[in-house]
């Protein structure tokens, strides 16, 4: 499991932008984080669509959920980082669906589809897509933020619940599911709803997400809904 940051170093020097005329401070500080970030440098010269994909390496090399042959459902997976790891992961024998409510960029190997999570028809598409009910269901989706911490929770706790409610649908017995949270965690409710759907769960937060980041991921593992497809659930 990656512990340090890729490339990263006491003696690196700092780039600093040199023309802001036409920036504002914000855009500004995210472009000197983004020449700054190691993790930034290591995904473009690994060919991974975002700095994101280290997190899910990360969690992967500690909670060891990705197995070869297995079937994996990425939820809003734009712009398609935690989908790479995934294919990388299941190998040849294994099945990607990547879904986003935008359209995205295909992914070499997954099956990128455009469908809206809320939509009563897209469990029965996503199971047929797998191929049979995942063994993994990830999402990485946070509601834009508007500045204000707790409307910036709740906002990502309904996203974590409907993805929860996805995985309800279409996980099989013993499966995981991974989502983000915000600091303090899934809402309580939310949370003890995992407990009794899960064998367990924790709070991580990886050594690639920022310092300054109030994101923490959920890890639920050991699903222990019934499988409501068993002529198709996989071996």
């Amino acid at each position: 499991m990656t512990r340090d940051a890729p490339g990263s170093g006491r003696g690196s020097v700092r780039a600093r932008l040199k023309d802001r005329k036409e920036r504002t401070v914000s855009s500004t500080r995210w472009l000197e984080r983004q020449l700054n970030d190691p993790y930034v440098h290591a995904a473009k010269a690994k060919g991974y669509r975002s700095r994101a994909a280290f997190k899910i390496i990360e969690l992967d090399g500690k909670f060891r959920f990705f197995k070869k042959g297995a079937r994996v459902l990425d939820l809003g997976a734009a712009p398609g980082g935690w989908s790479q790891i995934a294919l990388d992961r299941v190998g040849a024998a294994g099945k990607v669906v990547a879904m986003d409510i935008l359209a995205m960029e295909p992914i070499d190997g997954a099956t990128v589809l455009q469908a809206d999570m809320l939509d009563a028809a897209t469990p029965p598409l996503l199971i047929a897509a797998l191929g049979g009910p995942a063994d993994v269901v990830l999402t990485d989706m946070a509601a834009p933020t508007t500045g204000h911490r707790a409307t910036d929770h709740l906002r990502t706790t309904a996203l974590l619940e409907a993805a929860l409610d996805m995985a309800d649908a279409v996980l099989r017995p013993g499966g995981t599911f991974v989502g983000k949270a915000f600091q303090g965690g899934a809402a309580s409710e939310l949370l003890q709803r995992l407990k009794k759907s899960f064998a367990t769960v924790k709070h991580v937060k990886p050594p690639a997400s920022r310092a300054g980041s109030v994101e923490l991921y959920l890890v639920a593992q050991g699903f222990r809904g019934g499988d409501p497809h068993p002529s198709t659930s996989s071996g």
